[in-house]
């Protein structure tokens, strides 16, 4: 599993949220490049940048910061936020992302799907953004109707092979993943997915690994690694089995 710092970009910052309140903001550096170079010198192999801004408006906000990342750190980015027209989806490749991430919104625009999966194949990853177990959209701003399995379901009859699967009630929250919706998701997905949600401190990042599912991937951490909990090394070895 691959360890993902999240670098997420609000009015020009590097920021976290908690449980995906926009109003319950944390700011971290003035500027994203600062704190994705801090990872990237921790041993960071993979970035995890989200437009929040553009994830609110519909559209990407913070292209030049995605490059400005890409050419400072040297490695690769995953990019999403607002991410919703084929155009936004080929200039964030264009700014340097090795993979965009595009919401579950995109199930409501089948052809935007099958046009960017048609084109940019396993470059494209969805996440299946969750509260209380049904599908969150707009920057987790609306719930939905729509439980995550059958989100799951509907997204690999589209060709989806690569997502993110995020516990938006307990991102930035630090109290850990629910092992059994990780599991259940691991059952469901027919591909790879990453987890985000919540990760505090090592032991949750263990207790991922122990569960064993094969198409577990990675985990997205954020707060735990802005706020010293643990390092980015050590994180990753917890993912190894080595820590």
């Amino acid at each position: 599993m691959i360890l993902y710092p999240a670098v997420d970009i609000r009015d020009g910052r590097a920021v976290r949220l908690t449980h995906g309140r926009f109003e319950d903001e944390t700011v971290y550096h003035d500027d994203p490049l600062e704190a994705a170079r801090s990872w990237v010198d921790a041993g960071a192999r993979y970035l995890h940048v989200v437009d929040l801004d553009g994830a609110r408006a519909g559209e990407p906000r913070s292209l030049e910061h995605l490059r400005r990342i890409v050419e400072g750190t040297g490695v690769p980015v995953q990019y999403g936020g607002g991410l919703r027209t084929v155009e936004d989806v080929r200039a964030a490749l264009a700014a340097g992302a090795e993979r965009v991430i595009v919401g579950t919104a995109a199930l409501r625009d089948v052809d935007f799907l099958d046009d960017i999966v048609a084109a940019y194949g396993a470059r494209v990853v969805v996440s299946v953004d969750v509260r209380g177990g049904r599908i969150a959209t707009s920057g987790w701003t609306q719930v939905t109707d729509m439980p995550a399995s059958e989100a799951f379901t509907r997204l690999r009859g589209r060709g989806v092979h690569s997502f993110i699967y995020t516990d938006a009630d307990r991102d930035g929250a630090l109290a850990g993943p629910d092992l059994d919706a990780v599991r259940d998701v691991a059952a469901t997905v027919r591909g790879r997915f990453a987890y985000a949600g919540g990760i505090g401190d090592l032991e949750h990042l263990r207790a991922l690994r122990r569960l064993r599912q094969v198409n577990l991937a990675g985990v997205v951490v954020g707060k735990a690694l802005y706020e010293g909990r643990f390092t980015v090394a050590d994180g990753q070895a917890a993912l190894d089995g080595a820590g």
